[in-house]
Formats: structure tokens, sequence, C-alpha cells
């Protein structure tokens, strides 16, 4: 068994695809059962955010495991694997772990640095263990991953910023809003670089968690009147309370739109929330009540905006898209080069964890099949020997096993150590090949197969 994670992201596909390729959190456990239904899938994970969807698997052999997942993901995006296949990254072995620890560090994430991304894991994790889609493999992945992504927030500072990607959308905003370049780039602007949305009236359209991050970054930076909408009215109502802001009716969303500068919409339907239509009917309404441009900031992925309402004079769509174009900046190199450092210890740290754990089955095996040597030599000697007492029996016994653990010790002790070094689970195959054990389903940390253009 291996790791393979299989994975599409803005920075190697547009949000167009992205969002035929997003998962809803509805739709996870069906697409884990298909998953683990593979011929060579044994474990899954789904991750689905606004910014990348990725398949982290326990696969019995690289290529056929990434012929099934492929197969997986073209299924969700509903196109031929060949079409999708240029937009996925792949990584393989020693470089999945390695992915999975940046991943939760925020090093991947569209501004590096977030948190969101832990909890957005977590959450992957916990659905697919809670539909039996992990185990013993992607189990300690993903608990290492988590606890690697939090160290690396802890001891460094690559997230004092406290940028997120709602943070960064509001500064593309309030660039928009004052007619001067975004501060996007700048680490170290923070919430300060939305400023200028202090005292601007803003619509949040969501409840779910990133709606919840808006509600909370737009009352920071004080702008205000804040309203929220969500299909589900009751939680709009609480997200609402709890920031001081008003809930606005789902099927008023022309009104409240007419009504403010900023709409930030983060839901998770599967269809735009905001048509042409409703947008147009809005800006018509606004004209004689607000002056200046109307920025809708599209978080959602599928999107929740239809794209032709950059049509509509004086509207200012921002998805995700031109947010990943807007963000060319990050943490300080000192920062990014300290969790680089901690990614780079944890990855060896887990491999050798992950190649000594691998041998142990097979160091069992070779005892196990050792004392069946002993045990059936015991046995034909009580045939030949019946006249033999108990009491010499046991001695006899004794001294067989002994022989036997002084002559396995060194042997399988030196086999750990080498197994824990690059490439270490050739030993353990060779001790396989050499006494014919049988060792079910066996994990191993290995090098990138060579394929056709790479795995990446």
């Amino acid at each position: 068994m291996n790791l393979l994670v299989v994975g599409a992201s803005y920075r190697t596909t547009p949000v167009s695809l992205l969002e035929r390729l997003a998962v809803p959190s509805d739709d996870r456990s069906r697409m884990l059962a298909h998953l683990v239904a593979q011929s060579y899938v044994r474990e899954a994970v789904v991750l689905s955010t606004c910014n990348r969807v990725e398949v982290f698997a326990a696969v019995s052999g690289f290529h056929g495991g990434l012929s099934d997942v492929c197969a997986v993901l073209a299924a969700q995006a509903d196109m031929p694997a060949p079409t999708l296949a240029p937009h996925l990254y792949v990584h393989y072995g020693d470089a999945a772990v390695d992915h999975a620890f940046r991943v939760a560090a925020g090093l991947d994430s569209l501004v590096i640095g977030e948190s969101q991304i832990l909890g957005q894991l977590r959450d992957a994790y916990h659905q697919a263990a809670e539909h039996d889609a992990t185990g013993r493999l992607l189990h300690e992945l993903m608990q290492q991953a988590l606890r690697v992504g939090k160290r690396a927030h802890a001891e460094t500072g690559i997230d004092r910023a406290g940028q997120s990607v709602v943070s960064a959308a509001l500064e593309v905003a309030a660039s928009i809003l004052s007619g001067q370049p975004s501060a996007s780039s700048d680490a170290a602007a923070g919430p300060a670089g939305v400023v200028g949305l202090a005292g601007r009236p803003a619509l949040v359209i969501g409840a779910g968690a990133m709606g919840a991050l808006s509600v909370a970054t737009l009352t920071r930076v004080g702008a205000g009147p804040i309203a929220v909408a969500n299909r589900g009215s009751d939680r709009a109502a609480r997200v609402a309370e709890s920031y001081g802001a008003t809930h606005v009716p789902f099927d008023d969303l022309v009104a409240g739109i007419a009504e403010v500068d900023v709409v930030i919409t983060a839901t998770a339907a599967v269809e735009p929330v905001l048509p042409y239509e409703v947008v147009a009917a809005a800006v018509r309404e606004r004209a004689g009540r607000r002056e200046g441009p109307l920025v809708i900031l599209d978080l959602a992925v599928p999107r929740d905006v239809d794209p032709m309402v950059d049509l509509i004079a004086g509207v200012h769509r921002v998805d995700i898209d031109r947010l990943a174009a807007q963000l060319d900046g990050g943490p300080g190199a000192t920062e990014s080069a300290a969790a680089e450092a901690i990614i780079s210890t944890e990855v060896d740290a887990f491999l050798t964890w992950l190649r000594g754990s691998d041998v142990a089955p097979t160091v069992a095996a070779l005892r196990t099949r050792a004392e069946d040597v002993v045990a059936a030599e015991l046995r034909r000697l009580a045939q030949r020997r019946p006249e033999l007492t108990e009491e010499q029996r046991a001695e006899v016994a004794l001294a067989m096993h002994r022989v036997v653990q002084r002559l396995l010790h060194q042997p399988t002790v030196r086999v750990r150590q080498l197994a824990a070094e690059s490439g270490g689970d050739q030993y353990a195959a060779l001790l396989r090949e050499l006494f014919d054990l049988d060792v079910p389903h066996t994990t191993q940390a290995g090098a990138v197969p060579d394929l056709a253009g790479g795995a990446s």
C-alpha cells in the first residue's frame, strides 16, 4: 500500500473546471464509497474547498490507483479522463506526505499561511472516517498533517498578517471602491488593507463557515451596516445576531443588494444564487440610492454569481480566478523558510516511522514462521522419543526457542534500522522473498514511478 494524492487547484485549473470538480458536503459520502469500491483504492479522503479538490488515497499500485482516482474525478466533472488529466497534479509516496503537510500548513493555499485549511482538512478526514473510508495509513497521515499544520502556525509568523481568502478578497473590493491599487500583495497589510471599507454597507449571502467569517471580517474592519441572507433563514438570523448585523430574507435579495456597496457570496449551492436578472434588477433599484460601483465577491465553488453580470455597467465581479491573479504575495522569506524547515523535518520523521512500521508485519511473520518450525520439530521429537519426560521435553523446547531467538535477533534489529532509511522497503521485501512470507497489505513509502510526463 502506498500514498497517492490526485487533485486540482487554483494553480492548475480555472474556476470553470474547479466548479465542475467541486464535491458538495452532502455528496462526499457517495464519492468516498465510489473511490474505495475501485480495484486499487483501499482508503480515501476527499478535500473540496473554494480553491482545490483533492483525493488522498491509499492504493495497492501506482498506475492502477492513479487510473481509478482519475476515473472517479472525471465522473465527478462529467468529462472524459484524458480531457481532465492535464489539469490534475499527482503526488506519490514521499511526495504525497510532503504535499499533505504543506497543505495543512497553508503553504499551498490561495492566501499563503491562512489557517482555514486546517478546519477544512479536519472535516474532510472526519467525514471519511465516519464512512469507513480511512484505514491505518490515511489515519496516521491526516493526524500528523493536522498536527504539523498547527505547529507551523504556532512556531512561525506565517499567519501573523491574519489573512484569509475573505480578507484578501475585501482588499480587492476596497481597491475597486477607492480606485487605488490593491494592497493584497503586501503581506503585512492584513485587515488594515481594507480600511477603505469602513462605513461601507455590505451584504453577505451564505451563513456557513465562510459566510460567518465574512461577517466577522467586515465587522472587524468597520464596514456597515451589514446584512446576512441565506436560504435557511434561522441560520442567517443566528449569524446576523452574533455580529449585530441584520437578516435579509433570501427572497428579497434584489432589495438587499440595492442598499450596499459590497456583496460577498459564499454558499454551497450547485446553481448560481445571483443570476443576471437578479443583479440587473438590483442595480436598477440601486440607482439614485448609492453612488459608485457595486463590488460582488464570489468566493464559492461552484460559483454563486452568473458571469454574465460582468456586462452590467457599474458591477465589478471578483471570483476565485481573479483573486488568484491578484494575490502574488505572502509571508516574508523568514517565516516561509521556518515553516518549510518544520515541514521538511516532520516529513522525514513520518517517513522514518512509516518505513519502520512497514517492516514490523514482515518481522512478525518471520518470527511466526520460526515458531511454527520449532513447534513442528518438537512434535516430531515427541513421536520419535516418547520416553522423554515432560521436564526433558520442556528443556529441549526452551533450548530450541533460545537458539531461534538468538539467530533472529540481530537480523531483525538490523532490518528495522535499514527500513527506516530511504529505499528501506527493499529489505522487508527481500525478507518476504527469501522466506516466502505472506504479509498482506504492507505499506511502502517509495519513490515515484517513472511515468510519461512524471508525477508532480
